[in-house]
C-alpha cells in the first residue's frame, strides 16, 4: 500500500505547479506556431520542446539553481565565499540532459557554430558591389542602441543591452550576447527575437509605407556590377582582420561568419562548406533550441519583465527598420544615383526575409521594379552590423 501511495506521490501530476502548467500551455502554443503557421520552425520548434521538457515536474533534465551562481566563487563584495558557487565540474556531476546541452550556450559555442553555417550560405557579392549598403546595414542597428538607452529605465545596463540586441533581428547574436550579459533572460529574449524575425512580413511593411512616398517606392536602381572571385575571397579575410583589431569582443561571431563564407567562396573545401551548411548547422540548431528553451522556466518567465522585454523588442525591431529607410532617404539628398529607400529596411539581419519584403513592397508600387539583389546588400551588412553591435555592448557592459 505504501508503495502505491509513493508511486502516486511521485507522479508529475501531483507535483505540477501553476507556473509549470502555464509554461506547458505556452510551449504547446509555440509548437502550434512552428508547425501550423511555420513561424521560424527550425528553431522555434526545438525551443518550444525544450520549454516543454524543462517544465515537466521532477523530470530532472534542467537544474536552474546550478546555473544561478555559475563561476561566481565570491559574493558581490569579492571577499565572502559564495555558498552556491558551481563550476563546470559541479554542473556535470549533478547535470541532467539539458544542463549538459546548455554548456554550449553558456560558453558561447552554439551561436558561433551557427554563424559558420550562416557564412557558408551567404553571398556577400551584392554588398561588395555596392559598399554604400554598409551604411544602410549600420543605420538599421540604431534600434539596438535606442532600445538599450530606453530599457535602462527598468533594467540593469547588462539586461538592457541584451534586450536592445533584439533589434538586430539576429537570433544567434541575441543568444550569444544574452548568455554573456543576462543569462536569466535568455528564454524570453530568444523567443522574442525569433518571433519578431518570423513576423518580418507583418511588422516591416506598414513602417516602410509610412516613411516613404509612392514616388520613392518606384525608384529603379541600376543593375549591380559583377563581383570577381578574388574579391569574394579577400572580403572575409579583410573584414575579420579589421573588426577583430578594432573590436576584439566581436571577433568570435565575425570570425566564424567569415570562416564559413571563405570556405564557400574559395572553392577548395566544398566538403567542409556543405557540412557547415547542412549537417553542422542542423545538429547545432537542435542543441541550441533545446537548451535555450530549457531556460524558460515558470519562475523566470512568468513576470512583468517578460512583457516589458516583448514590448521593448518590438520597439527595437521597428526602430531598426525605420533607421535603414530614413538613412536611404537622407543619402538621396546627396547622391546622383538614387537609392530606393525600401532597401534600407533590409538592414536588419533577418536574411533573406527582410530583403524579400523590400522586393515585395517595391513591386506593389511598380511591378517591373526588382529590388531583391539591391536589398541583399544591406541585408547581409546587417548580419555584420548586429555582430559588431553585440561586440560594442559586450565591451561596454561585459
Amino acid at each position: 500500500m505504501n508503495d502505491i501511495l509513493e508511486f502516486f506521490t511521485n507522479m508529475g501530476f501531483m507535483n505540477l505547479s501553476w507556473q509549470q502548467g502555464v509554461m506547458l500551455l505556452l510551449s504547446f502554443f509555440l509548437l502550434y506556431l512552428a508547425i501550423k503557421k511555420q513561424y521560424e520552425p527550425l528553431l522555434l520548434l526545438p525551443i518550444a520542446f525544450g520549454m516543454l521538457l524543462t517544465n515537466l515536474p521532477m523530470s530532472g533534465m534542467f537544474h536552474e539553481e546550478l546555473w544561478a551562481s555559475f563561476l561566481q566563487p565570491f559574493m558581490e563584495d569579492g571577499v565572502t565565499p559564495n555558498p552556491a558557487y558551481h563550476s563546470y565540474g559541479a554542473i556535470l556531476k549533478n547535470a541532467g540532459l539539458l544542463d549538459v546541452l546548455y554548456i554550449g550556450v553558456k560558453a558561447g559555442v552554439y551561436p558561433c557554430l551557427i554563424f559558420i553555417g550562416v557564412g557558408a550560405m551567404t553571398d556577400f557579392g551584392p554588398l561588395i558591389a555596392n559598399p554604400k549598403s554598409f551604411l544602410l546595414g549600420a543605420a538599421a542597428q540604431v534600434g539596438i542602441f535606442i532600445t538599450f538607452l530606453c530599457a535602462n529605465i527598468w533594467f540593469t545596463p547588462a539586461e538592457a543591452g541584451s534586450i536592445g540586441i533584439i533589434g538586430g533581428a539576429d537570433g544567434p547574436t541575441s543568444i550569444f550576447l544574452t548568455s554573456k550579459l543576462a543569462p536569466h533572460l535568455l528564454g524570453p529574449i530568444a523567443i522574442a527575437a525569433y518571433s519578431y524575425m518570423a513576423l518580418v512580413p507583418v511588422i516591416q511593411p506598414p513602417i516602410m509605407r509610412l516613411l516613404t512616398t509612392e514616388k520613392e517606392r518606384k525608384i529603379k536602381m541600376q543593375q549591380l556590377r559583377s563581383v570577381s572571385k578574388t574579391e569574394k575571397i579577400v572580403f572575409p579575410i579583410i573584414i575579420t582582420t579589421i573588426v577583430a583589431l578594432v573590436l576584439p569582443d566581436a571577433a568570435p561571431l565575425i570570425g566564424c561568419l567569415m570562416l564559413g563564407n571563405l570556405m564557400k567562396e574559395c572553392g577548395v573545401v566544398d566538403r567542409l562548406s556543405k557540412t557547415a551548411q547542412n549537417e553542422l548547422m542542423n545538429i547545432v540548431v537542435i542543441f541550441l533550441g533545446l537548451s535555450v528553451g530549457a531556460t524558460a522556466t515558470g519562475a523566470t518567465f512568468l513576470n512583468y519583465k517578460t512583457l516589458l522585454i516583448l514590448a521593448m523588442g518590438i520597439i527595437a525591431f521597428s526602430m531598426g527598420t525605420a533607421g535603414g529607410v530614413l538613412l536611404a532617404k537622407f543619402m538621396n539628398l546627396f547622391t546622383k544615383e538614387k537609392i530606393n529607400p525600401l532597401i534600407g529596411s533590409a538592414g536588419v539581419s533577418a536574411v533573406p526575409m527582410a530583403a524579400r519584403v523590400s522586393q515585395a513592397e517595391g513591386q506593389k508600387a511598380d511591378p517591373s521594379n526588382f529590388l531583391l539583389m539591391h536589398a541583399m546588400g544591406p541585408n547581409v551588412a546587417g548580419v555584420i552590423g548586429s555582430a559588431v553591435a553585440a561586440g560594442i555592448l559586450l565591451t561596454m557592459l561585459g
